[in-house]
């Protein structure tokens, strides 16, 4: 693990993580986390290894934690198309779940009491149901569609987080912004589309969001 990112994990994080470890040594499986998002999490325009689930992979490895991440994620894929496939994506194997979809709703302008309504279906489905910790990945919308529709779009996520108890990141793409402005972002983190993180960017993301997956495959290990 790179000494940076450990030192800027907070006490709790810091607990996970070490529950984790003490808690996956005696279990002949990994931790298994599927990611069900759309191309953010399915790498889109990038190399082999470059994506979000091959780094996340990568430092989680690195950091010592028995967890496997599988890829679920649909370039293009909506929160419809995500319910729609969510029975699949699971299997008797899968201990924990990243949701991150929203964006390609977003891309659309659809309305957003229907991207709730699927949200909400999934993560009934997967923290009610099946009784499975998640990580809800969120987006922050622009303006473009008026103030309401920001503000309903915005207010989503930590709504649903809060209705079903589970841990939240409120936008996928925050971190490339976190110490440059969105004009210097835009040209060292995105692809040449403006939308999607390029290895550097998806880097960033990976260091920022890593110690959340942790959290959350030690609140997996906890229930098993």
């Amino acid at each position: 693990m790179a000494y940076g990112v450990f030192t800027r994990m907070n006490k709790s994080v810091q607990f996970s993580f070490a529950a984790l470890i003490l808690g996956t040594s005696a279990m002949a499986q990994p931790v298994q986390v599927v990611a069900l998002g759309d191309s953010l999490t399915a790498g889109y325009g990038l190399p082999d290894g470059q994506g979000f689930v091959p780094q996340l992979q990568a430092w989680l490895d690195d950091a010592g934690a028995d967890v496997e991440i599988v890829n679920a994620g649909v370039s293009g894929d909506t929160t419809a198309g995500g319910l729609a496939r969510l029975d699949w994506s699971l299997s008797d194997d899968t201990d924990a779940m990243i949701v991150a979809l929203g964006g390609n709703d977003l891309l659309r302008g659809l309305p957003v009491a229907s991207s709730r309504k699927n949200l909400d279906a999934i993560l009934s489905r997967i923290a009610g149901d099946a009784n499975l910790p998640v990580l809800l990945i969120g987006l922050e919308a622009p303006g473009n569609y008026g103030p309401d529709y920001q503000s309903d779009f915005n207010a989503m996520y930590p709504d649903l987080a809060r209705k079903y108890g589970v841990l939240l990141e409120r936008s996928f793409l925050s971190p490339l912004v976190a110490e440059v402005d969105l004009a210097t972002a835009r040209k060292r983190y995105l692809q040449a589309d403006g939308i999607h993180p390029n290895r550097e960017g998806v880097g960033l993301i990976v260091a920022a969001f890593g110690p959340r997956v942790v959290e959350l495959a030690a609140q997996a290990t906890a229930q098993n």
